[in-house]
This record gives C-alpha cells, sequence and structure tokens, in this order.
C-alpha cells in the first residue's frame, strides 16, 4: 500500500521547542507527531467503546429493572483486586 501524508501542521515555536526537548534518543519529530497520532487514535477508540459498553449497561438495566448499588460494585472490586494482590505474591 502506498503511503500518505499528515497535512503539515503550523505551531507556535515555543511547542516546537518542547516538542523537540522531549524526543528520545534515535527519534525524530516526525516518528514523534506519528505515535502521538497512533496514540490519541487508540485512546478515542477505547473511550468510545467504554461509552457504548456504558450505554449498552445502562439500556440492559433499565429493561431488566436490575440494578446494583455503587458500594456493593466497590465491595466486589475491592475483593477481586485483594485476590489477585495475594496471588501475585504466592
Amino acid at each position: 500500500m502506498k503511503s500518505a501524508s499528515i497535512p503539515s501542521l503550523r505551531v507556535d515555536p515555543a511547542l516546537r521547542h518542547e516538542a523537540e526537548s522531549v524526543l528520545q534518543e534515535g527519534e525524530t519529530l516526525s516518528s514523534f507527531v506519528e505515535q502521538s497520532i497512533r496514540s490519541n487514535i487508540a485512546r478515542r477508540q477505547a473511550q468510545s467503546e467504554f461509552i457504548a459498553r456504558g450505554l449498552a449497561s445502562r439500556e440492559e438495566a433499565r429493561q431488566s429493572g436490575v440494578y446494583f448499588a455503587a458500594g456493593e460494585v466497590l465491595a466486589e472490586l475491592d475483593g477481586m483486586l485483594s485476590d489477585a494482590e495475594s496471588k501475585g505474591r504466592e
């Protein structure tokens, strides 16, 4: 597949300097920008999926009439975390 380009972006010189100041050894500004775009795409996709799951869960609760108190859910999650931590120490 042929590669495509991202439109050039005009930024304040201070922003460019900040970006260049955090580059790792061997990293180019172009690769940093590409990775930033990839990371933001992944974050936005995950956020959209999270919201979709939440809305589906809300709809399921409305239809079934089954709701759980936040305290109960948090207590169960705390228990799961404690179990996982104790297994990690074994």
